[in-house]
């Protein structure tokens, strides 16, 4: 496999650490800069709301300049992002800094997969969505652990831009130059819109992970108030989490294959019995060592169940353009979910957060049993197919 696809990997995995890699030190930040929580909290969903709002705009507008060179300086601003965060003198600096990578996180996907699957197909690909699944099981607890190793919040900022900036070494140098294909790209089948299930699952898509993140946005503190687990502790619960998610997406897989129906629904209830456990045994060592392995192990297929519900529903030649959809949909759940947690913190305290998950869920798992009549459905050929920029535009 070209080397290129391994290093875009690596760039995935940075840009995934910075992301997701403030949930582990938000306690840290609160207290460091005298801020709520559930304030704290916005760093997280800042991020992942500006990333919903430019996925469908930021490829058209960079279309004509050359791939490498993009690739190069999405990972440039995410080094200095991290290094401004790490000098934040205030509150207020440190939410710039992380907005300000926001804005291209969904271009480094569009290439990189792109580029992956011209390169070496599904195979490629893959390897490059490695870096994000790495990103998820190691990235949080790296953060996390070099805080308290440090005892210095900075650390955390330190160790993200560093990995990004061995993927921009590798990019600018073993990678060779990548022009602007001049073809304006494929049609998308934009009649899908006119599918009212595609938007029902579009909604449960945004719902599934408003559940997920308003509670594990704030699982570090939760760990910590609840729990009572020191840093050490609440990162190796952190990885436990991370590891036990990466057996549960392959099983995940493994159900939907068999029955995505049946997979789902069977999702949404065993998160939200593992996080009622959360709520009457997290105060107790063990069983709460425990309940987060089975949450990690559960958690991690709310990536997956929305995205093969999704895109099952819809012809093959409109996949693109759903994903597109489906970008913004994960990121502004991510959102909501980490501004409903912050909510409840603020009126009811920590303890509390996973109801709020809990009732999401039940929400969209009453969504799954909802299914429109065929005929209200779409058909290929209703309306002109309209061309728009193609890129390959999938989050997990």
């Amino acid at each position: 496999m070209n080397k290129s696809i391994y290093i875009l990997a690596l760039g995935a995995f940075g840009i995934i650490t910075t992301e997701f890699g403030v949930i582990g030190i938000l306690p840290t930040i609160s207290r460091e800069f005298q801020v709520s929580i559930d304030t704290a909290g916005w760093l997280l969903s800042a991020f992942a709301l500006t990333v919903a709002i430019s996925s469908p705009f930021i490829t058209a507008l960079t279309a004509k300049i050359n791939r490498k060179f993009l690739l190069c300086m999405v990972l440039a601003v995410f080094i200095l992002s991290n290094l401004l965060s790490a000098f934040a003198p205030n509150f207020t600096v440190l939410m710039i800094a992380r907005i300000l990578p926001a804005f291209l996180h969904p271009l480094f996907w569009n290439i990189s997969l792109a580029v992956a699957f011209k390169q070496g197909g599904a195979k490629a690909v893959s390897i490059v969505m490695t870096g994000l699944s790495l990103a998820t099981v190691l990235g949080v607890p790296l953060t996390t652990y070099a805080v308290e190793f440090f005892n210095n919040w900075q650390a955390s900022f330190f160790l993200a831009s560093f990995i990004s900036l061995i993927a921009f070494l590798g990019l600018s140098f073993l990678v060779p130059s990548m022009p602007a294909n001049k073809d304006k790209g494929e049609g998308s089948q934009l009649y899908v819109l006119k599918n009212p299930q595609l938007w029902l699952h579009l909604l449960s898509t945004i719902l599934t992970l408003a559940a997920m993140f308003s509670s594990y946005s704030y699982l570090a503190g939760y760990l910590e108030k609840i729990s009572h687990m020191n840093g050490v502790q609440i990162s190796m619960m952190l990885l436990l989490f991370g590891v036990m998610g990466i057996i549960g997406n392959w099983l995940a897989g493994i159900a939907l294959s068999k029955n995505v129906t049946m997979a789902t629904r069977l999702f949404f209830i065993l998160l939200i019995s593992t996080q009622a456990l959360a709520y009457y045994f997290g105060g107790i060592f063990i069983p709460m060592v425990i309940i987060i392995s089975f949450w990690g192990l559960i958690h991690t297929g709310g990536f997956l169940v929305p995205n093969i519900r999704t895109t099952q529903a819809v012809p093959h030649n409109a996949l693109e353009f759903v994903n597109s959809l489906l970008t913004s949909c994960y990121n502004i759940g991510i959102s909501l979910g980490a501004l409903l947690g912050g909510f409840v913190i603020a009126k009811y305290g920590i303890h509390q957060i996973v109801w709020m998950s809990i009732l999401l869920l039940t929400v969209t798992l009453g969504l799954s049993f909802i299914t429109l009549p065929e005929k209200f459905r779409a058909r290929k050929g209703k309306i002109k197919d309209i061309k728009i920029p193609s890129a390959v535009c999938e989050q997990v």
